[in-house]
C-alpha cells in the first residue's frame, strides 16, 4: 500500500480517507523530501513486481521545499519522471511524455535516461555557467538520443530548480503548461520549443520563473487535460482550478490532490492515458507550503 505524508495526518478524517482510497491505485514510486518507496501494483494488500522500465533515482532533500510525483495506477504510455542533483544547491527534474505503449518506448525512454544522467551533470557542473544554455544543450542531446531510435513526439518539460535563488530554469518542449500558484494567482508556463524526438535541428529555448515562498509549480502529463467524462475534457482550465483549490500540506499530498480531482471528474479510474503530476513546492517562512 502506498506510503502516506506524515504530514497529511493533520487532515480531517474524510480528506485521509479519500486519499488512502486513491492511494490503493497508484503504482510507482512516491518521492517526497529525501524519501521514495518503489511500489508495484496493489491487489488486496499484496504487492506484485514492479513493471520493467527505466531506473527511478531517488531525489535529494531539498532546502526549504519539497519535489513529489505520483502516477495514477498501472503506466501503460510514455510517462517517465526524473530527478537529479546536479550541484550543492541545484536539482534537475524532468517529466517525458513519449507517444507510443509502454512496450513499444521502453528502450527509447532508457536511452533518454542514460542520455539525461550523462551530460546533464557536465552542463550543470559548477557555479559560472549559463543555465539557460545548459538546458537548450540538454534537449539537443535528448532530442538526438530519441531520434536513434526513429521519429517519435516526446513532449517534455526539463527544469533545474536553484535553491539558493528559489528560481526554475525550464524548457517546455511541446509540453502541457506547467503552472505556478503563488499570491498572484495561477501561471501557465507555455511551450518554448517543439516535442523532442521529430526533427535533428530543432532548437529548444530556455525560460525561468521565480517560486516565492509558499510558492508552488505544478506539471502534469496529458493525461490528465486529455481525461474525459461524456466527451467532455478535463482540460487546462479544470487542472487551473484544480490546483488553485488543491490544499495538500506537502507536495506528495498536492500530487494526489490533482489525481483525485482527475477521478472525480472522470467518476472512473484513467484508462485513456498515463495520468502523472509532479509538484516542487517552497517552503515559506514558518517552514510549512
Amino acid at each position: 500500500m502506498m506510503r502516506t505524508d506524515a504530514t497529511t495526518n493533520g487532515k480531517p478524517a474524510a480528506a485521509r480517507d479519500r486519499r488512502s482510497s486513491l492511494g490503493k491505485q497508484v503504482l510507482g514510486k512516491e518521492v517526497f523530501g529525501n524519501e521514495a518507496s518503489v511500489g508495484g501494483v496493489v491487489f488486496g494488500g499484496d504487492v506484485v513486481a514492479p513493471l520493467s522500465d527505466p531506473i527511478h533515482c531517488d531525489v535529494p532533500a531539498l532546502r526549504g521545499a519539497e519535489i513529489a510525483a505520483v502516477y495514477y495506477d498501472r503506466r501503460m504510455a510514455g510517462d517517465f519522471y526524473e530527478f537529479l542533483r546536479v550541484g550543492p544547491s541545484r536539482l534537475l527534474f524532468a517529466l517525458l511524455d513519449m507517444a507510443g505503449r509502454r512496450t513499444e518506448i521502453r528502450e527509447p525512454l532508457i536511452a533518454a535516461q542514460q542520455t539525461f544522467h550523462t551530460f546533464a551533470p557536465t552542463l550543470f557542473a559548477g557555479d559560472d555557467f549559463n543555465e539557460a544554455t545548459a538546458m537548450m544543450e540538454l534537449c539537443r542531446q535528448i532530442n538526438d538520443t530519441i531520434l536513434r531510435s526513429g521519429v517519435r513526439s516526446c513532449p517534455a518539460f526539463m527544469g533545474c530548480y536553484n535553491e539558493d535563488m528559489g528560481t526554475v530554469c525550464y524548457a517546455n518542449a511541446g509540453h502541457t503548461p506547467a503552472l505556478l500558484r503563488d499570491h498572484g494567482g495561477v501561471t501557465l508556463l507555455e511551450s518554448t520549443g517543439l516535442p523532442l524526438g521529430l526533427f535533428s535541428l530543432a532548437t529548444h529555448s530556455a525560460s525561468a520563473c521565480h517560486l516565492l515562498p509558499a510558492a508552488t509549480l505544478l506539471v502534469v502529463s496529458r493525461g490528465i487535460v486529455e481525461a474525459e467524462c461524456e466527451g467532455d475534457e478535463f482540460g487546462m482550465d479544470r487542472t487551473a482550478q484544480a490546483f488553485q483549490r488543491a490544499r495538500g500540506a506537502s507536495a506528495h499530498a498536492l500530487c494526489l490532490d490533482m489525481l483525485q480531482a482527475v477521478h472525480d471528474f472522470t467518476r472512473t479510474p484513467p484508462t485513456h492515458n498515463d495520468v502523472t503530476a509532479l509538484v516542487l513546492a517552497r517552503k515559506n517562512a514558518a517552514g510549512s507550503l
